[in-house]
Formats: structure tokens, sequence, C-alpha cells
């Protein structure tokens, strides 16, 4: 499983085709992408990291509180091209991100395992809808995260 985490003042997803839109205020907009090796324990080990990384500032302004610390949302939208290859030619190759039929239970399971340790549900896109997000990101901080590198 591989993540774009980035700590923002707001962050919004529209899909004008499903007439669905949601938005947070001050947290995290997760961008996530599932390939067909990932577990549970991928799942739950990424899901615990995002609620409990410490990318907030406390009031010395060191980076040294959650998104739980602060009271923050968090928002996941799906994204399969976090694992895009582009070793060979001009068109990345999205071999390596699972399919549909595998990445939409994934997804779906993802959103409750965050939401659980969020402790309130989270904001979210849909799977495979054309989706325009929009994001303020705050610092800017960005991480990236990948389940298969723990080091």
């Amino acid at each position: 499983m591989r993540t774009v985490i980035q700590r923002v003042s707001t962050a919004q997803v529209d899909i004008p085709d499903e007439n669905y839109s949601a938005r947070i205020g001050k947290g995290l907009l997760v961008l996530a992408a599932f390939e067909d090796a990932d577990t549970e324990e991928d799942l739950d080990w990424t899901a615990r990291k995002i609620a409990g990384m410490r990318i907030f500032d406390d009031s010395q302004g060191v980076m040294n509180l959650s998104v739980k610390d602060v009271g923050g949302d968090i928002m996941v939208v799906s994204q399969f091209t976090l694992f895009a290859s582009t070793a060979r030619g001009n068109r990345p190759s999205y071999i390596k991100a699972a399919k549909p039929d595998v990445s939409i239970p994934l997804y779906e399971h993802f959103l409750e395992l965050v939401s659980a340790q969020l402790g309130k549900e989270v904001a979210h896109g849909i799977f495979g809808a054309d989706m325009k997000v929009s994001l303020l990101n705050d610092g800017p901080v960005t991480i990236i995260m990948d389940s298969k590198m723990k080091f």
C-alpha cells in the first residue's frame, strides 16, 4: 500500500457526475493506492501510522502532535497512479496497482480502519470516479509512505 499524506488547512473532493462533495478543515488529505500483495497488516499499519503521525505543531512550534491530538479531520482519496512505473518510455505503466475487484474492498476496509483510529468518520472520495480534489497544503508538509518499506 502506498500513500501520500498532506497536512492541510482545508481539502475538498468534488465528483460532479455523482453530485457528490466532501470537505474537511484542518487535518490530513491521504491519497491511497493498493497492490495485489496488500494484506490486513499493511492496511492496519498504515492506518495506525497516519492517525498517530506527529506532524502538527505544538505550542512551541515543533511538529509534535498527531491529527488526533489537534482534533483534526482526515480525507482519504483513492489514487491508483501512485503505483505508476516510469522506468520505460514516456507513458507510465500501472501494472503494479491492484485491479478494482481487489482495490475496492481494500479501500473500503482502509476507510473503516482509519475511522476507527481517528475515532470519527473520515471524509472520502468515490473509488474510480473522476474526482476534482482541491487542498490548501499547510506547511507544506507532505509525507510519502509505502507499507512494504518499513525500515
